[in-house]
């Protein structure tokens, strides 16, 4: 697959797309992890690894793969290290059991694997009982290649009151990141059957402390479309003390320059659904442009965990739903991600 011409690394600095290799300090976090979906919509996935200082040792994992029929394959857990230098000697490699990524060149492109198991599940059973027992087991064989398809994106960067509202606590809620949308081929063995597929995905590259103590929900979307024309945004919801939350997202037309763009409206989580939800959303970008973008889920898939609990953990704490999307622009059709979470308070439970 042949990668776009233009500069992909967006400014930001080659070595921060290698891996932390030696252990740091208990509590800093080095994540790689990807969102995965189908060009057609039949499936889509999401596999990360946690490397923790004060578990260096045995990283975290997790992997979700998602069907449009609603069937589930999921697995949480740890594994014994892999070595993070890969052939040439740099930290390019970070791996965990049976989950393993590695940098093949800076901001092009990237391998992601998985060989093992996961458990059988189902979107309706993780809405009725996100703990699931897992009692159920399929082998798994998953193997891709990630060639990215617009510059990265560092939240922040684009606009001034969202650089603000992240230099404060805002900013613990996601820690130093940055994530980048790609194009992508792989296989994919399950059921003793092996189907190549291509698909669009987004990267997401994170390196330093993360808290969550205080957090009240988010709303997080992004797509490449076949023409080269993508979007991305990420917001919180309205503070209650009606103080500045943190909203900022962006357009790329038809492979121009980044636009920056204020999210005016989109799909809260309010419900936990399989799928087939409206979750269409409008940008005003700042050169004073209207972008209305139609969304519909074709799976959802209510999250097991991913956060941290705070050591008060509240009542009240948000609950969180990753989904996978048919997006349309002008005509233009893909798939893409969505990730929001809502407190309990405020959904239709």
């Amino acid at each position: 697959m042949a990668t776009a011409a233009f500069d992909l690394t967006g400014g930001v600095p080659k070595a921060r797309e290698f891996v932390v290799a030696e252990k740091p300090d208990d509590g800093l976090r080095d994540a790689v992890n990807v969102w995965i979906e189908e060009e057609n919509g039949l499936f889509a996935m999401r596999i990360g690894v946690e490397a923790v200082g004060n578990a260096w040792d045995r990283h975290e994992f997790w992997l979700d793969v998602a069907f449009a029929d609603g069937r589930v394959l999921s697995k949480r857990g740890d594994g014994e290290t892999h070595s993070p230098y890969g052939e040439d000697g740099r930290a390019t490699v970070r791996g965990t059991g049976p989950v393993r990524f590695e940098c093949v060149e800076p901001f092009r492109r990237w391998l992601v694997s998985y060989k093992g198991q996961a458990a059988e599940t189902s979107a309706q059973q993780l809405i009725e009982d996100p703990e699931f027992a897992e009692t159920r087991w399929t082998d798994l064989d998953i193997a891709v290649e990630m060639d990215m398809a617009a510059p990265p994106w560092v939240p922040g960067s684009l606009l001034p009151e969202a650089a603000e509202a992240l230099g404060g606590e805002q900013g613990s809620f996601m820690s130093p990141r940055y994530e980048q949308l790609f194009r992508c081929s792989g296989t994919l063995r399950v059921d003793g059957e092996t189907r190549a597929f291509k698909a669009n995905g987004l990267r997401i590259r994170r390196t330093g402390f993360r808290a969550f103590a205080g957090f009240w929900g988010h709303c997080w979307q992004s797509a490449v479309f076949p023409d080269g024309r993508a979007f991305g945004l990420n917001i919180y919801p309205p503070r209650e003390d009606g103080g500045p939350n943190y909203a900022e997202g962006w357009i790329i037309d038809r492979d121009g320059p980044r636009v920056p763009a204020r999210p005016v409206q989109v799909p809260w989580l309010r419900r936990f659904v399989t799928g087939e939800e409206d979750v269409s959303l409008v940008l005003e970008t700042i050169d004073g442009r209207r972008v209305a973008i139609a969304g519909t889920t074709f799976v959802n898939v209510r999250s097991r965990g991913g956060f941290a609990k705070p050591v008060d953990w509240p009542e009240d704490f948000p609950l969180v739903q990753q989904s996978h999307a048919f997006y349309t622009w002008d005509g233009q059709r893909t798939t893409g991600m969505i990730e929001r979470s809502s407190k309990p308070s405020v959904m239709d439970l």
